[in-house]
């Protein structure tokens, strides 16, 4: 047994140890084949927004706003929802939440790529048709001070709010199954006093529920934004692939995934060293958010009242 034991610890550690390389790995494999791009360009290849094959001029800027412009509205979208549906599951009877909890995690199983053809083929055309007039005609949104900048000119059904619905669709299973199961670890013990305390349902959610699970929570929101960071197949159907700022939310645009996925295959050179340099930043971003998060919850651990 203590032989076991020991096989185990060490199969653990080999495998902690073993992430701890990749990931500095990853990075190094980045920067070295992006190191023509950082002397051509320099720092300013962050917030230039010119990319043309043609004159081997290459800027990132278009690609991170079109990722973080995606991203925000994605979050924006499905926060609420995930909130709300697991919410909803958790406090359903079982004959309701059973079904309902096998259908958000089948959401998480579809491929990005199917919900890339259903966004082109459905998602798009009701964009187009309904969707975009509806916000800029109906509403009246277009003829506001700064409407045209807010939603932009074209009704073409694709573009970034377009990628951002998609987006929002597929992290919404990770972070409702997250909190779902958050809001289930709550003690039965904590919601009771708090109902004896003539606390009303939302009141319990609020001041009981969320403090208590803060951290799941929070780690399923984050689970959520690194995949809508990351995801290329679905955005790629429905953005519209062009390599300029953002400038509505109908307009198109790219994002650092799509960019690499359009643009890598027939790329070498200059180019291909620009295309490593915008994986890179995509993994600065991705690394920069966790570590913010987890700074974010260390400061915040003593009002909690968590031990530090």
């Amino acid at each position: 047994m203590q032989q076991q034991d020991r096989i185990f610890k060490w199969v653990c550690l080999g495998c902690a140890l073993l992430i701890g390389v990749l990931v500095p790995g990853i990075f190094l494999q980045l920067g070295l084949d992006s190191a023509e791009a950082w002397q051509k360009f320099g720092i300013g290849f962050l917030w230039s927004a010119e990319w043309d094959p043609a004159q081997e001029v290459y800027g990132a800027w278009a690609s991170v706003a079109g990722t973080l412009y995606t991203t925000a509205l994605a979050l924006l979208l499905a926060v609420p929802l995930s909130f709300v549906a697991a919410l909803f599951v958790v406090e359903s009877p079982g004959w309701l939440a059973r079904p309902l909890s096998y259908c958000v995690d089948l959401l998480a199983a579809i491929p990005s790529v199917i919900y890339g053809m259903w966004g082109l083929f459905v998602l798009v055309p009701l964009m187009q048709e309904y969707v975009q007039p509806f916000l800029g005609e109906t509403l009246g949104l277009m003829s506001l001070p700064g409407g045209e900048w807010l939603l932009g000119e074209h009704y073409n059904g694709f573009g970034f709010l377009t990628a951002g619905i998609i987006l929002a669709l597929m992290i919404l299973p990770y972070m409702s199954a997250i909190m779902r199961d958050v809001f289930r670890m709550t003690p039965p013990m904590l919601r009771e006093s708090a109902y004896g305390l003539g606390c009303t349902r939302w009141e319990t959610t609020r001041d009981v529920v969320l403090r208590y699970g803060i951290r799941g929570l929070l780690g399923g929101i984050f689970i959520g934004l690194g995949r809508a960071l990351g995801e290329t197949m679905a955005v790629l159907f429905v953005i519209g692939n062009l390599i300029e700022s953002p400038e509505g939310l109908f307009s198109g645009g790219t994002t650092i995934a799509a960019t690499l996925a359009c643009n890598f295959a027939e790329s070498d050179g200059l180019q291909r060293s620009s295309l490593f340099a915008l994986g890179l930043v995509l993994m600065l971003l991705c690394f920069g958010i966790q570590v913010a998060a987890q700074y974010y919850l260390h400061l915040t651990g003593a009002r909690r009242g968590e031990a530090r």
